[in-house]
């Protein structure tokens, strides 16, 4: 993923839960209007994981509009709450992490690391 600047006071949220990858931009932003009741044009990050748990994607808007970035991890998952609803708060040192398939709540690559000969 890109480097971005957040403006301060710029938060950073995981969506709870699981969501279908085939949402784009309008599907992700009603979802956090609706199921959040978050602006989606405020700013702040919402990251989204879907089921298998190796592919995410984050919604931003920046001044000029909407941003959808997507990453999917070739081994490993992303790491993400119990929690089936809500968001739950990151800071942008657990982003670093987690964007990099390390447990943000543990530092620790989540891959099996394997036999090498």
């Amino acid at each position: 993923m890109p480097v971005i600047s957040l403006p301060a006071g710029s938060r950073i949220w995981l969506v709870a839960g699981v969501t279908d990858m085939r949402n784009g931009f309008n599907g992700l932003a009603s979802r956090v209007q609706n199921t959040l009741r978050d602006d989606p044009f405020s700013g702040h990050l919402f990251i989204f994981r879907e089921r298998r748990g190796d592919m995410i994607k984050v919604l931003w808007a920046d001044r000029d509009g909407l941003c959808l970035f997507t990453k999917r991890l070739e081994r490993g998952h992303f790491v993400w709450p119990a929690t089936r609803d809500g968001k739950v708060h990151l800071t942008p040192a657990q982003l670093s992490m987690l964007l990099e398939g390390i447990n943000w709540r543990h530092p620790q690559r989540t891959e099996r690391p394997g036999i090498r000969i």
